[in-house]
């Protein structure tokens, strides 16, 4: 019998037609429309340059290391704990998951020390380190972390670990990060070189910057990214031409050199002169950015589901990420840049030709030790004796100087960027002041002159060590959480 609509069904079937309207409704406002969220601003003045789902919720992978080292440095200010002061690897730390620096538990770093590795290498491990060298505890530290992002106006994030790992709670915006890093900017002018350092080198181990940025755009000068499934590819980017700085943050690419690329977009946007931008409506302030009420958008799928081609993280993206003119990011980045800029200052203005900053494991050690030791040992290995010794001085340490300069380092930059600033001296001797050093080298320098904090290892060239150390502590195996 054929059917026949009847009164009887049609109050159903418009019931469930609304409820299917309703739900893709409520679907939609949870979502954003496309599955990233793009915010550029002045640095100065905070105005609004262009936003896309800006105050959409979304989680920050290790973006969330920025909030980490702000709590960590106001520490350092307020007298808390020296920027010299040794912090133990616990047990709970050395368990974190990659990235991370691999260390055993009871191996000694200094907060110093930690920051660069905790900056550069995005290590997991070490933002546990310094959570509780701060504070007690990570609990504790989160709710440091918190306190600090509210007084901030940093109204849509919520933290529950200092690395980023993935937990549901752990919750920012592209609206709050940029909030975070003018605060940054801000408050700790004097810590500026930390976020731009291009690589650290650990023993025989050369650690390059996930912020591609670093080398491969003309006047990048920080700061940090980001990478879980949920979130997709992170970054939170600064940049400077002439009086003009910029801030970006890219949320949700789909991989680390789409990443670097819209970033590099955004800056080009921002530095672009546009002789009709008084036509172009105001956006307002990144504190004036209304928040959105919503879920944060989930992308496993999207980005680390099983459509994907390759594996989504960090080091498969390495070799799309290079710098060189001849690879597809190099020339992308080529692309953008105007054919009316200068070229001196488009490859003079960047930071890639900074020297890797020597960092190891262990108490702070004098300049002149840093640059000849370079060797990144770890407290919890042994030294060796005797004849073990003797051999290791001998045939092995002629051998040395060949390898270190297999990874030959660059002239340093023509414009001692980071010294142009004032050295700012530190009120309570024990946050380190900026030294510009010969106005080549930047150097930052810990408040009695004799312990730097950010050495290049002596010179143009990469320290080479005059004795053989012992191997360092192995890295923790690749994974895709948290970079």
């Amino acid at each position: 019998m054929p059917y026949r609509a009847t009164t009887a069904n049609v109050p159903f079937r418009a019931g469930l037609f609304a409820a299917v309207v309703f739900a893709a409704i409520v679907f939609s406002a949870a979502r954003p429309a496309a599955a990233e969220a793009l915010l550029l601003i002045d640095a100065n003045s905070g105005k609004v340059l262009h936003a896309q789902n800006a105050a959409y919720p979304w989680y920050p992978a290790s973006v969330t290391k920025l909030m980490t080292a702000y709590v960590t440095l106001k520490a350092v200010r307020e007298g808390r704990m020296p920027i010299d002061r040794t912090l133990r690897v616990s047990r709970y730390a050395a368990a974190q998951a990659p990235s991370k620096m691999g260390f055993k538990p009871g191996t000694i770093v200094t907060v110093d020390n930690a920051l660069k590795m905790l900056l550069v290498k995005s290590a997991n491990d070490i933002a546990v380190v310094l959570a509780e060298g701060v504070s007690g505890s990570v609990e504790k530290f989160a709710n440091e972390m918190n306190a600090s992002a509210q007084r901030l106006g940093m109204t849509q994030s919520i933290f529950v670990n200092p690395n980023g790992l993935p937990a549901d709670n752990q919750i920012s915006s592209a609206r709050d990060l940029a909030i975070l890093a003018r605060a940054i900017i801000r408050d700790f002018p004097e810590y500026e070189p930390y976020w731009r350092i291009p690589a650290i080198r650990f023993g025989k181990r050369l650690i390059r910057n996930t912020n591609r940025l670093i080398d491969a755009y003309p006047g990048a000068d920080g700061m940090k990214t980001g990478f879980i499934c949920a979130s997709g590819f992170n970054v939170v980017a600064t940049a400077t031409r002439g009086n003009k700085r910029l801030i970006a943050v890219v949320l949700g690419a789909p991989s680390a050199s789409v990443r670097t690329l819209k970033a590099a977009q955004l800056f080009e946007r921002g530095f672009a002169e546009n002789p009709l931008s008084w036509l172009t409506p105001s956006l307002g302030s990144v504190d004036a950015l209304v928040p959105v009420n919503a879920t944060p958008p989930n992308l496993r799928e999207d980005v680390c589901g099983r459509n994907r081609k390759r594996p989504a993280a960090e080091e498969t993206e390495e070799e799309l990420a290079t710098t060189e003119s001849n690879s597809p990011l190099g020339f992308l980045l080529s692309t953008l840049r105007s054919p009316q800029a200068n070229a001196a200052a488009v490859l003079g203005s960047g930071y890639a030709a900074m020297p890797p900053v020597v960092v190891y494991t262990g108490p702070a050690r004098p300049e002149g030790a840093v640059a000849r030791a370079g060797d990144g040992e770890a407290t919890s290995a042994k030294p060796k004796s005797g004849r073990k010794a003797a051999r290791a001085g001998g045939a092995k340490s002629k051998k040395r100087p060949a390898q270190a300069a297999a990874v030959p380092a660059a002239a340093p930059p023509k414009t001692a960027a980071i010294g142009t600033k004032p050295a700012r001296a530190p009120g309570n001797g024990t946050s380190p002041a900026l030294a510009a050093g010969n106005g080549t080298k930047p150097a930052l320098a810990a408040g009695n002159g004799t312990k730097p904090a950010l050495t290049s290892g002596g010179g143009t060239k990469p320290a080479v060590a005059k004795r053989a150390p012992p191997a360092p502590a192995r890295n923790g195996a690749p994974d895709a959480a948290a970079r």
